[in-house]
């Protein structure tokens, strides 16, 4: 009895639990291209939960917002992360422990598309922390989850009840075929020369990011249209599935922001000299230092003013205030800037290509007070960087590494890894030189560029594009063009606009865009934006293009001036690579039992020798630091890989000893039969007579026979003595007669001769 109460009270105490009821929207982009919306299952007690799908790739997305604030907090705390899960594609991560380390470059590089779109969208002075997590939960093997990744964070915002100006949507834009495709496959990727990732509101673009092969300022327009179709689309679809749900708790919250009164009290007193400040003669450090001087100024002034009550903290955001907006208004209203350019002007510019003597190609590249050095250094295809992600696995054998060291600003920072801001920097100048490098058939090196900021004072992503172009041709490489980039600003009121080359840090921080645009004479190869404001129409995005296409082309005239082509020397320093292609079926053959041949032709020649299998055919690299090496281990492979003919000549190696004859291996992995008798002309008892192992003899080639064993000679080479016939002594042997002929003077074999009497005789 107690069991059947015991069911009877788990039935009863169960009863009304039910799998809870999701809240889904679809949104049809083409066949295989549906994305669903759902929320409602997982995640619930996240502030908002979404799970965004295409195809089998799912990809969870919460956001979670913190209801205080640390005390002290000057910035916004925004942390968004994207992870990829091993398991959600069917697989195990590799290394030691099994499990998902720190994010790799894919991950941050993820992450920060989401952070750039989603951040300029919150009140200025918000000053709680969110956090964003976008885990992708499955995966299949042709949608990438990264831009599921920007829809979910920002309907998960919005369950949230973020104060939050959205929604908004990421999509790529592909080209295939001369056609535009939103989101795109990866097979269709592999196809494409466009890849553009737009993020954007209904009514506005907010950021961009791509890489292109050389495309027009209109492509690129038109491009940013079809995208842009495609977010309203997905902004709607996340109104709708908004709709389904119960209308969330709006977040309570303080902006941290200047008070109005306090910024033209701060404006009475310092106004006309911070005016008087920003159109003296610029130099960085005395610019910043003047302001921070004024600043300083009008925090001491309202500390003394007992009836003020002000915190020092918000004298000094009162002081930027008033700084910014006289800097604004002389941009808008007389186009000058701080630096004394007009809005179209380059700062000046200086190359050294070469500067390092001991990389294999270096280039120093300075605009106003932005510095990068690049070094190129050349290696062999063990030195690709091996690519193991969810949604890819490959190897990169270009790769550009960007360095931003804290005495380039002139502060005090502890050394660590990459920062996220580095790596992002680094991939936008990687994209941009990555299409002029040329296929591993025609330089088969492995490529990598390290650019180390000097000095920065804007656009030093920009300056890695310049430098590491300059130092790739002084490397050698066969670059097809050289490519340089520039960074676009915009200040704008609503009625007046302006767009500015070349901008600096400070008009960065207080313009209204920042858009780097890279590329060749002939068309653009990648590019960022970053838009604070709404409305940038069709007309203001082709005149920042055409601006940056102009001051491009400027930049490249003195690039040229400093080195204009590819050198034709290498580094004394770089390594020789040597490829040969050779029949696929013969690798084997090069790199023998345990790799035992490739090993002693390595050694032989001082090389380092590399087969792989690409499209059918055996490609075998060869590295050398002397050209005569890497020509001596050309010609040993050629040996290999010949099929020697009836007739030719060779020195070989002596390798062993029987009593039939010598082994001789006549190049590596090839051997052959040097039978007794055909060691020399007199006659030879055995082969140690004449012989040993080690020594170096001259054979011809006699017969190649079945599975290319070889049967050689070394009398055919060697001198008749005198006087002797061309008969040869017999031996005795297989296919050889006896001495004396037939059974040497013996009766034939079978019934015995019998003499008289019937006596065997």
């Amino acid at each position: 009895m107690p069991g059947r109460y015991y069911k009877t009270r788990c039935a009863s105490q169960f009863t009304g639990f039910m799998k809870p009821e999701a809240k889904t929207v679809s949104i049809d982009f083409g066949p295989d291209r549906v994305m669903t919306l759902e929320t409602g299952r997982l995640a619930r007690q996240a502030g908002g939960a979404v799970v965004v799908r295409v195809g089998d790739t799912m990809v969870l997305c919460t956001a979670v917002l913190s209801k205080t604030v640390r005390p002290g907090q000057s910035f916004f705390p925004l942390t968004v992360d994207y992870r990829e899960k091993f398991a959600s594609g069917g697989r195990i991560p590799g290394g030691f422990i099994k499990r998902e380390g720190r994010s790799n470059d894919k991950e941050i590089l993820t992450s920060r598309l989401v952070d750039r779109a989603v951040r300029p969208l919150f009140p200025d002075g918000f000053r709680n922390e969110v956090q964003l997590i976008a885990s992708v939960i499955s995966a299949d093997d042709q949608h990438d989850g990264d831009m599921l990744a920007g829809v979910g964070a920002s309907c998960a915002l919005l369950l949230a009840g973020a104060p939050f100006d959205g929604p908004i949507a990421e999509v790529r834009i592909g080209r295939v075929a001369g056609s535009f495709i939103v989101n795109p496959t990866i097979d269709e990727m592999a196809e494409s020369d466009f890849s553009l990732v737009v993020a954007g509101k209904s009514d506005a673009v907010v950021m961009v990011e791509g890489g292109m092969e050389e495309v027009s300022e209109e492509e690129m327009v038109e491009a940013l249209e079809v995208a842009h179709g495609a977010i309203r689309t997905l902004c709607e679809a996340q109104h709708k599935l908004l709709a389904q749900c119960p209308e969330p708790t709006p977040f309570q919250y303080e902006c941290d922001v200047p008070d109005e009164a306090l910024v033209r009290a701060v404006q009475e007193r310092i106004g006309e000299r911070v005016a008087a400040h920003i159109r003296a003669p610029y130099d960085k450090s005395s610019f910043y230092g003047g302001l921070d001087e004024l600043t300083q100024e009008a925090v001491e002034a309202f500390a003394e003013d007992e009836e003020a009550l002000h915190e020092p903290g918000d004298v000094a955001s009162a002081a930027w205030a008033v700084s910014k907006k006289l800097m604004r208004e002389m941009v808008l209203s007389d186009g000058r800037r701080i630096d004394g350019r007009n809005p179209e002007e380059v700062r000046p510019i200086w190359c050294d290509a070469g500067y390092l003597p001991r990389v294999h190609g270096s280039a120093v590249f300075t605009r106003g007070e932005t510095q990068v050095i690049a070094s190129v250094t050349l290696g062999t295809t063990r030195d690709t960087q091996a690519i193991d992600q969810v949604f890819s696995q490959e190897e990169k054998r270009f790769f550009l590494h960007y360095e931003f060291p804290p005495f380039s600003t002139g502060e005090v920072k502890f050394l660590r890894g990459a920062s996220r801001r580095e790596i992002g920097h680094g991939f936008l100048a990687e994209r941009a030189l990555s299409g002029m490098v040329p296929d591993i058939e025609e330089f088969p090196y492995t490529i990598r560029v390290n650019a180390d900021v000097m000095e920065s004072n804007g656009s030093s992503s920009m300056a890695s594009v310049c430098s590491g172009s300059l130092a790739l041709m002084d490397a050698g490489v066969p670059v097809t063009k050289a490519v340089s980039g520039v960074a676009m600003g915009m200040i704008s009121d609503g009625k007046r606009t302006a767009i500015l080359t070349d901008i600096l840090g400070t008009e960065d921080h207080l313009g209204d865009m920042d858009f780097k645009i890279t590329g060749t004479r002939d068309g653009i190869t990648a590019c960022q934006m970053d838009i604070k404001i709404s409305g940038l129409s069709r007309e203001l995005m082709l005149k920042a293009l055409y601006q940056a296409r102009a001051a491009r082309h400027h930049i490249l005239d003195v690039m040229d001036a400093e080195l204009s082509q590819p050198r034709k020397e290498m580094s004394p320093y770089a390594p020789r690579l040597t490829q040969i292609t050779i029949d696929s079926e013969q690798i084997g053959a090069i790199i023998g039992t345990g790799g035992k041949v490739v090993r002693a032709l390595q050694t032989e020649t001082d090389t380092i020798i590399e087969v792989d299998e690409r499209d059918g055919l055996g490609y075998v690299t060869i590295a050398a630091l002397r050209e005569e090496n890497a020509l001596r281990a050309v010609e040993m492979i050629r040996d290999i890989v010949r099929v020697p003919e009836p007739g030719e000549e060779y020195e070989g190696t002596v390798k062993s000893l029987s009593g039939i004859g010598v082994v001789v291996e006549i190049s590596p992995g090839k051997e052959g039969l040097v039978h007794v008798s055909e060691l020399d002309h007199e006659y030879v008892r055995q082969p140690s007579d004449v012989v040993e192992v080690g020594d170096k003899i001259k054979v011809q080639v006699l017969e190649v026979r079945d599975r290319g064993k070889l049967r050689l000679s070394r009398k055919a080479l060697l001198p008749r003595p005198e006087g002797q016939s061309e008969f040869r002594r017999p031996h005795a042997g297989k296919g050889r007669p006896h001495r004396g002929g037939p059974g040497r003077g013996r009766p034939p074999r079978g019934r015995r001769h019998r003499g008289p009497a019937g006596r065997r005789s």
